[in-house]
C-alpha cells in the first residue's frame, strides 16, 4: 500500500497544480509558480491535527485518525475499539427495585450505546442465539458509572446505574483491566447521552470543520474526577423523577392545608352534640356526668341489669364468675350507647351471662372507678385495721363521703351482691369469688406504680369485707 501512495504521489506530482492525498482525505490545490520560496494555499476543509507535544511540527500528510490519537472524551483512545472479556457482573436492582445480589461471569462486550453480558465468549459470534442464550442488554443512554465501594466487598467495583433505574455491577481482579472498561463505558455513556454518537462511515474517522474541531479542542478543560457518591439510589438525578417528587411534595402540601382549613372549621363536639348528630355515651362516660345526664343517682342500665338478674339469674351456675359471649356482648353494648329501645328480656339477651358481662363491662371501663381515686388508698389503710368495730366505723365513713352517685350505686350492687350470696347453694358463688371478680372492677390506682399483686389483694380484701359488713355500712334503707 505505500508504494502504491508513492506511485499515485509521483504520478499526480506531474500534473499541474493538484496533489492526490491518500484516501478518504480532502485534495489539496498547489499554486504552480516559478518562485520556490512561495508558499503552498490549501482549502479550510482540512483536518487540522492536535499536535501530541508542544513544539512538535504538524505533519500535513498524517491526516488518519488514528495517526493523530482523535479519540472520544477525555483523551482516551477509542478509535480501535475494546475487545470482549470476561468479568464479574451482578444485577442489584430493576427499576428501582433492589434485588439479591448474585455474581456470574460474563463475557462483556462493549457497542455503540450499549452493554452485552454473554454467557461464553463464542456465542458472540453465533448470529441466531436460542432464547435461552440471548445476551442480557444494558442500555448505556443517560447512565451514570462510577466506582463503588458499599455495594459490595470485592476490590475493584464498578456501579452501572442506568435511566430505567437498573443497577449493575462490575468487578475483576485485574485494577488495569476494570480501569479500562470504566473509562470506556462512561465515555460511551456519556457520548450517548449528548447524543455525539460516532458518525455514519469509516471507523474511527470523525469529519468535521477544521477551525471549529480545533477550538473544541482547545477550549476542552482537563478532566476532573468527579467526586465518588456515598449512596446513589436508583433515579436519583433523573429530571423525570424530580419533576414528579416535587409536583408531589405540592400535591400533598395542598391536601395538609384543605385538611388544616377542615379541622379548623368543624363545629365542636359541644355543638353537634346540641343538634343531636353525636350522642352522648353510656359505656365510658363518668357516672355523675352519667347520672346529671339522666336525672338520677343511679345509672338506669345498672338498674336494667340487676333487675333482669334478679328475675331469673339468682340460681344460674358462676353467675357473674362464667363469661358470656363477647360479640352478643358488645352488641348490647352498641345498643345502650345508641340510646335504642332495651328489653333484657327479649330471646337475644336469653343467656344471662350475656348481661352480667355488659354489667361487669359498663364498670370497668367507666373513667374512674366505682372506688374514686383519691379514696383508694384511705380505703387500703382501713383494711389494715387490727380491731373490728373501729374498722367497721372507719369504712362507713369512707363509704358515706363517696359523692351521691357512687354511693348509692355501690349500696344497690352491694345488696344485689347479697342476694346472689342468698342463692350459693344453687350458683355456687361465694363472698371470696365474688370479691375476687369485683375487686379490680369495681376500683383500682390512679397511678398503678406498686406492686399490682399487693393491690389486686387488697382491692378483694376491701370488696369482700364490705360485702360482709353491707349491712353496718349501708344500712337497711332502700335506695
Amino acid at each position: 500500500m505505500a508504494g502504491t501512495r508513492i506511485t499515485n504521489m509521483q504520478t499526480a506530482a506531474k500534473q499541474p497544480g493538484l496533489v492526490l492525498p491518500p484516501h478518504g482525505t480532502v485534495p489539496m490545490r498547489i499554486k504552480t509558480t516559478n518562485s520556490s520560496g512561495e508558499r503552498l494555499s490549501q482549502t479550510k476543509s482540512m483536518v487540522i491535527t492536535e499536535p501530541e507535544a508542544p513544539g512538535k511540527p504538524i505533519s500535513r500528510h498524517r491526516r488518519n485518525q488514528s495517526q493523530h490519537n482523535i479519540g472520544g472524551p477525555g483523551g482516551a483512545d477509542l478509535s480501535v475499539p475494546l475487545q470482549g472479556v470476561y468479568l464479574n457482573k451482578a444485577k442489584i436492582a430493576e427499576g428501582g427495585k433492589k434485588q439479591r445480589k448474585n455474581w456470574t461471569s460474563a463475557w462483556v462486550v462493549l457497542g455503540s450505546d450499549h452493554l452485552l453480558f454473554y454467557k461464553e465468549s463464542k456465542q458472540e459470534t453465533v448470529v441466531n442465539l436460542k432464547p435461552g442464550n440471548r445476551p442480557d442488554e444494558v442500555d448505556l443512554r443517560g447512565a451514570s458509572v462510577e466506582w463503588t465501594k458499599d455495594k459490595s466487598s470485592r476490590k475493584h467495583v464498578i456501579q452501572i446505574t442506568t435511566y430505567a433505574g437498573d443497577e449493575y455491577l462490575l468487578q475483576s481482579d485485574d485494577f488495569p483491566t476494570i480501569s479500562k472498561w470504566r473509562d470506556a463505558i462512561k465515555q460511551t455513556a456519556d457520548r450517548s447521552c449528548s447524543g455525539a454518537g460516532r458518525p455514519m462511515g469509516r471507523p474511527g474517522m470523525q469529519r468535521s470543520n477544521s477551525t471549529e474541531y480545533l477550538s473544541r479542542r482547545t477550549s476542552e478543560a482537563p478532566a476532573v474526577k468527579e467526586p465518588k457518591p456515598e449512596h446513589r439510589r436508583s433515579l436519583m438525578f433523573s429530571p423525570a423523577k424530580l419533576k414528579h417528587s416535587a409536583s408531589d411534595s405540592a400535591d400533598k402540601n395542598g391536601v395538609k392545608n384543605r385538611l388544616k382549613k377542615f379541622i379548623s372549621r368543624r363545629p365542636s363536639m359541644k355543638t353537634l352534640q346540641e343538634k343531636g348528630l353525636i350522642k352522648d355515651r353510656v359505656f365510658g362516660c363518668h357516672i355523675l356526668t352519667l347520672c346529671s345526664r339522666e336525672g338520677t343517682t343511679v345509672p338506669k342500665f345498672i338498674r336494667l341489669c340487676i333487675q333482669e338478674v334478679e328475675r331469673r339469674g339468682l340460681q344460674s351456675d358462676g353467675i357473674y364468675r362464667v363469661s358470656g359471649n363477647l360479640a352478643t356482648i358488645q352488641k348490647l353494648r352498641f345498643m345502650v350507647d345508641q340510646e335504642e329501645e332495651l328489653n333484657l328480656g327479649d330471646s337475644q339477651w336469653e343467656d344471662i351471662h350475656v348481661i352480667t358481662g355488659a354489667l361487669k363491662m359498663f364498670f370497668r371501663e367507666l373513667p374512674e372507678p366505682l372506688f374514686p381515686f383519691r379514696f383508694f388508698e384511705q380505703f387500703v389503710e382501713s383494711i389494715k385495721i387490727k380491731d373490728s368495730k373501729q374498722k367497721v366505723q372507719v369504712v362507713r365513713k369512707l363509704v358515706h363521703q363517696l359523692p351521691k352517685p357512687n354511693h348509692n350505686t355501690m349500696k344497690l350492687l352491694f345488696r344485689h351482691l347479697q342476694k346472689i350470696l342468698c342463692h350459693s347453694v344453687k350458683n355456687l358463688m361465694s363472698t371470696q369469688g365474688i370479691s375476687i371478680v369485683f375487686g379490680p372492677t369495681l376500683m383500682w390506682p390512679e397511678n398503678d406504680s406498686g406492686n399490682m399483686a399487693v393491690n389486686m389483694a387488697y382491692q378483694n380484701q376491701i370488696i369482700e369485707y364490705i360485702l360482709i359488713e353491707s349491712r353496718e355500712i349501708f344500712g337497711t334503707d332502700d335506695v
